[in-house]
């Protein structure tokens, strides 16, 4: 005898929530994954596509040793430049009796300032702190002050650190006030009531609790200033040896006469700034945990 009893199994159901998204996977996965794959993959073979590892042990040449380590050392000064500053401003208005509507638009304008890079932040410099800029005229007209010949140029290394702290200095204010926030009033009670000064509180109770955070803000700091090109190329051009214009250069036009060889210098870049990113998230979990 058949069964007419209803069929009350689950039937597939297309998670309509997950459509929301959808557009994000697929840039994901078209502009992020398959090019890093890409640059991996490229990275050892051959121009014919074969396995080697001649790529990698082609970057031990003085040009891009010299190149990896001008864009570490900017990097690592921007970072800790950015840091100190940063974490000065953002304990300026946690804990230093400003006003509470100063916080609102500081938030606000590190989050534009933070994201503001390229051709544009270059502009922006040129004009203000450039040789014919606005800053750099009015200091030698009005107070006779030659930035020049004072050994400041906008078009150099040092320029480069300045026109990064535009960014990074606003980053770090965006991460770290947040566990600034965190630091529990009871603990400075507690350290008053046992006789400890503000300078003793901020050494043996904050600054531990928040190194970690620190820490990895820093990481973050480095990774952003490692991979950025657009601001880098459109201030100096091609006359300062770092890896993003270098590798820039190659891929518009192969000036290495190796394709192979720019994946190798790219896959260079991943690993040092996948290292820095990695930092940061275990350090930024482990410092939650502190401030929850």
């Amino acid at each position: 005898m058949a069964d007419d009893r209803p069929d009350r199994r689950p039937k597939f159901r297309l998670p309509l929530e997950w459509l929301g998204i959808l557009p994000f996977v697929t840039f994901a996965v078209l502009f992020l994954i398959l090019p890093t794959m890409k640059i991996v993959v490229g990275a050892f073979q051959t121009p014919e596509g074969g396995f080697t590892l001649q790529n990698l042990i082609d970057l031990n040449t003085d040009s891009i040793r010299s190149a990896y380590w001008t864009s570490i050392k900017l990097s690592l000064i921007t970072a800790l430049l950015g840091c100190a500053v940063g974490f000065a401003m953002a304990a300026a208005v946690v804990f230093g009796g400003l006003p509470k509507r100063i916080r609102g638009p500081l938030l606000t304008f590190s989050g534009v300032a933070s994201n503001f890079a390229g051709v544009p932040l270059a502009f922006a410099f040129i004009a203000t702190l450039g040789p014919a800029g606005l800053v750099t005229l009015w200091l030698k007209t009005e107070f006779g002050i030659n930035l020049r010949a004072m050994g400041f140029n906008l078009l150099s290394f040092w320029g480069l650190v300045v026109t990064y702290l535009f960014f990074q200095i606003p980053l770090m204010i965006l991460i770290i006030i947040p566990a600034l926030d965190g630091l529990k009033r009871e603990w400075r009670e507690a350290a008053e009531v046992l006789g400890a000064t503000g300078a003793q509180y901020w050494r043996m109770v904050a600054l531990p609790i928040l190194f970690p955070s620190l820490l990895g803000t820093f990481a973050l700091l480095f990774a952003n200033a490692f991979g950025a090109v657009a601001t880098a190329f459109a201030l100096t051009g091609p006359q300062l040896n770092i890896v993003p214009i270098k590798l820039f250069a190659q891929i518009r036009g192969d000036v290495l006469g190796n394709p192979n060889l720019g994946y190798a210098l790219a896959f260079g870049m991943i690993v040092i700034t996948g290292l820095a990113n990695v930092v940061y998230i275990v350090l930024r979990t482990r410092s939650e945990r502190w401030l929850k």
